[in-house]
């Protein structure tokens, strides 16, 4: 029983150590024109389980610098989908994009079931062939960070979250160099933004279906005014989109502390997913077990199509609000996707 004991310690001791970064199946287009990685911008990241891949996707006419992040949390799966979806499709004429479809690649390698029903990994099959995404978890693996606190102090103020927190990369911006592995992730993409002199940001997550949050763009107050721009055009699709600004008392999130510390203007979307539904129906959803992929009323593609219509409609508003223009092609429309979404990978 020793022998078991000191051997599993061993390994786990050794995967901290050598660690690898998560590879996600994700199959860049011909837009892509370099692949990074965030320990390129932050080299306390390298070799951890905290560095991600950073596809680029630069235009032939200078112009404005966006980021889109998925994966903060890697179980709220369309925002996921839907940056793989622009590092596949994409092709832009004019600036740059730049994408992480994992901002925080430790959370998609264990798995919460926090919802029952909710998949270790989403299967579907394209052209090429079958494809898996992990459906992760809404924090760092712990394995990969160490013990919570008791309770996790938002630096500098009076802010206190359970001690799991610490581990949430929503809770921890702009991050420390010298903290932990979460709040290492969170300074390697601060630092990106700066270095690159990111215009615009879009955080994609999700939220429970019958959540405040569920159908939601969150500003920063610098640019609430383009997101209600935005948000009456998402109207068109009778969903009910709600407008919200960063609280000033709500510290560590993305779209408060990349509007208030960068050049950039900051925003947060929210769709609803019933794998989401954390403390509702027992932790059942409304079908007895959460479908995370074709739930009758909120299906993954339905999902996914919002997100991809809300950064596009972000991108042609840019230019009336800031004078900065970048122009994408080759992404299909909001009922194309809702119509068709595993068709359009590659």
């Amino acid at each position: 029983m020793k022998n078991i004991i000191l051997m599993t310690l061993i390994v786990i001791m050794s995967i901290s150590i050598f660690a690898v970064p998560f590879y996600s199946d994700v199959r860049p287009g011909y837009g892509v024109t370099e692949e990074k990685w965030l320990s390129d911008y932050f080299s306390g990241l390298k070799d951890t389980w905290g560095d991600t891949k950073v596809y680029v996707l630069k235009g032939k006419e200078p112009g404005a610098s966006a980021l889109l992040l998925g994966g903060t949390h890697g179980n709220e799966i369309s925002g996921i989908m839907a940056a793989m979806m622009y590092v596949e499709r994409a092709n832009v004429q004019k600036g740059t994009l730049y994408v992480i479809v994992r901002a925080n690649n430790s959370n998609a390698t264990y798995h919460e079931k926090l919802v029952a029903g909710t998949p270790d990994w989403v299967e579907f099959e394209t052209q090429s062939g079958k494809r898996v995404v992990s459906y992760g978890s809404r924090r760092t693996n712990p394995m990969h960070q160490g013990n919570d606190p008791e309770k996790y102090r938002y630096p500098g103020t009076e802010l206190e979250f359970e001690g799991a927190e610490a581990r949430n990369l929503n809770r921890v911006h702009p991050g420390n160099p010298e903290g932990t592995l979460t709040e290492k992730i969170s300074y390697g993409i601060f630092e990106l933004i700066r270095k690159e002199k990111i215009d615009m940001v879009l955080d994609m997550h999700e939220a429970g279906t019958k959540s405040r949050l569920a159908y939601t763009l969150v500003c920063n107050p610098k640019n609430i005014d383009m997101g209600a721009m935005v948000m009456l055009d998402l109207e068109q699709h009778d969903l009910g989109f709600k407008l919200e600004q960063s609280s000033k008392e709500f510290r560590g999130l993305s779209h408060k502390e990349i509007g208030d510390q960068t050049e950039a203007i900051a925003f947060l979307s929210e769709t609803p997913n019933p794998g989401q539904d954390y403390g509702d129906y027992d932790g059942w959803s409304r079908q007895g077990l959460a479908d995370v992929i074709n739930d009758a009323q909120y299906p993954l593609s339905h999902r996914v199509a919002v997100q991809v219509e809300t950064f596009r409609l972000l991108c042609d508003y840019l230019p009336m609000f800031y004078e900065k223009e970048i122009i994408i092609q080759n992404i299909p429309s909001y009922d194309e996707i809702s119509d068709n979404l595993f068709g359009f990978y590659n």
